[in-house]
């Protein structure tokens, strides 16, 4: 599963959308050192590139506690249905992933994330999954461990129901 932190560093953050097509991504984070990183919410691909064409609200690593964004951006302003110039993201990308001055800048996710995204148990119904996914109009579903971690998502792709039949016929056919 790939998952962003409440601090994201930016070049790894291009590297990431450059090099997947996921629509949306778990965030997590850690409450203290040496704990692991629990779900703290997700955050959709299309806000993530409105994001990182606002270099205005990059910072450096300057302080591991404390990272605030001086000026976050309006949710307005982040949520697009679709990217009004793909020419120009591609290009940021691009630079984001080979300056090495984008190494050094992280942007705090914590405004930007949906923290009242849903989540499901690593072993919770299948049936009421699927439920869960028409009734809510959902993309994809962060499944969880008991301790909170990230351990898997559900695209409604991995729902539909020629492609689950057969997963499950190989599933469980003698092995």
């Amino acid at each position: 599963v790939r998952v962003l932190h409440l601090k994201e560093n930016i070049a790894s953050l291009a590297r990431l959308l450059g090099s997947t097509s996921h629509g949306g991504f778990p965030v997590v984070y850690r409450p203290k050192p040496g704990h692991a990183e629990v779900f703290q919410g997700t955050i959709k691909r299309l806000e993530l590139c409105m994001l990182l064409e606002n270099e205005h609200i990059f910072e450096s690593e300057t302080n591991h506690e404390v990272f605030t964004s001086s000026h976050p951006l309006s949710y307005h302003k982040i949520t697009v249905e679709k990217l009004p110039d793909l020419s120009r993201l591609t290009i940021l990308l691009s630079r984001y992933t080979t300056d090495p001055r984008y190494q050094q800048l992280f942007i705090n996710l914590e405004p930007y994330i949906n923290k009242s995204a849903m989540s499901v148990q690593a072993h919770f119904s299948l049936q009421r999954t699927y439920v869960i996914f028409r009734t809510l109009g959902l993309r994809h579903l962060t499944v969880v461990d008991p301790q909170n971690r990230v351990v898997g998502i559900i695209t409604r792709k991995d729902l539909m129901p020629l492609p689950l039949e057969e997963r499950l016929r190989l599933q469980l056919a003698p092995q």
